[in-house]
């Protein structure tokens, strides 16, 4: 995720990479039969995994015939989607796709989408609130996280030493789930020595310094598991900042061009890709059966695959986009 200092909310500037469809408009009302909108907002602008969401989304929504749009924060903070979320209520689509960037804090705006007739559908993160969204997409983190603990153990190929976590912001659902899965799978491995998670703030320059700070108090340093495409920059600038590039392996989550790159160099030892272009098509499929009136499936979880050097050609279906 890509951090950029608070800007004023303008039109232009929160449309994402990709661009949007058709012009939200500010007639209607949410739950109209001929209201044929649908809002995406993302946790962030310009990051391959949203990007890639938002292809997704895209080619959804075009096939069901609805107008779409995405909007998105120049940071993954609650106080920037907030106005995003107001602004979206205002136009009253049908629906919105939202990755709430708080699970407390973003409860409320969404509500009021809700209460406007709107149908919520939760992609990527979700609110410890479930009575708001009528679906919730996302990949299973806890397994992620899993996966990642069992790639670690498999690259240590039986050496010990310390393991650390790398994770983004507390309060954000996903990569908290990802390092619980990690924390309760890495207990199985009796040469690896968890020592516990430390937060970067989603800013890569602090991911590295952290990297660089753990080598110095604990030198048998043998893996770091980072939760999220920032995390995993950040750390693999730490190692090589370091000279400890493949010496300590590094399990990143996501799988952006930049990471894809690091793989192939070496720099990263594995990758736990998530599927974000199903979520944001499946997203649309729920959004469209609230609008009708059909069943919800509360809970969907997409697949996940760990990916290494060696097979990394075969999994290249889940390297995220830049571009739609």
């Amino acid at each position: 995720m890509k951090i950029r200092s608070a800007v004023v909310v303008s039109a232009a500037f929160l449309l994402a990479a990709c661009g949007g469809g058709g012009q939200i408009g500010d007639s209607g009302s949410g739950n109209s039969a001929a209201n044929k909108k649908l809002v995406l907002i993302p946790g962030i602008t310009a990051e391959p995994f949203y990007i890639s969401m938002q292809c997704g989304f895209e080619e959804a929504a075009k096939a069901a015939g609805y107008e779409f749009d995405t909007q998105a924060p120049a940071k993954f903070d609650a106080a920037q989607q907030t106005p995003i979320v107001t602004g979206v209520l205002a136009s009253k689509p049908a629906a919105v796709l939202i990755a709430p960037t708080d699970d407390k804090a973003m409860a409320g705006p969404m509500k009021q989408l809700k209460d406007a007739g709107i149908k919520v559908v939760e992609v990527d993160t979700k609110l410890q609130d479930t009575s708001i969204g009528v679906s919730s997409i996302s990949s299973n983190n806890e397994q992620g996280g899993k996966l990642a603990a069992e790639t670690l153990n498999k690259l240590a190929a039986g050496k010990s030493g310390s393991v650390l976590v790398l994770n983004t912001k507390a309060g954000t659902s996903t990569t908290d789930a990802r390092a619980k899965g990690f924390e309760e799978a890495v207990k199985a491995f009796p040469n690896l020595k968890y020592i516990g998670q430390q937060y970067t703030d989603n800013e890569p320059a602090t991911a590295a310094s952290k990297v660089t700070a753990t080598l110095a108090a604990n030198p048998d340093l043998i893996g770091v598991f980072a939760t999220n495409l920032n995390t995993g920059e950040g750390a693999a600038t730490g190692l090589r900042n370091a000279g400890k590039t493949g010496t300590v392996n590094l399990v990143g989550f996501d799988a952006s061009p930049n990471q894809v790159k690091d793989l192939q160099a070496g720099t990263v030892q594995a990758l736990i890709a998530q599927d974000p272009a199903t979520i944001g098509k499946q997203g649309v499929e729920q959004a469209l059966a609230a609008i009708d009136g059909k069943e919800n499936k509360r809970n969907i979880e997409t697949d996940l695959v760990a990916i290494t050097k060696d097979d990394a050609s075969a999994n290249s279906k889940y390297f995220y986009k830049q571009s739609c």
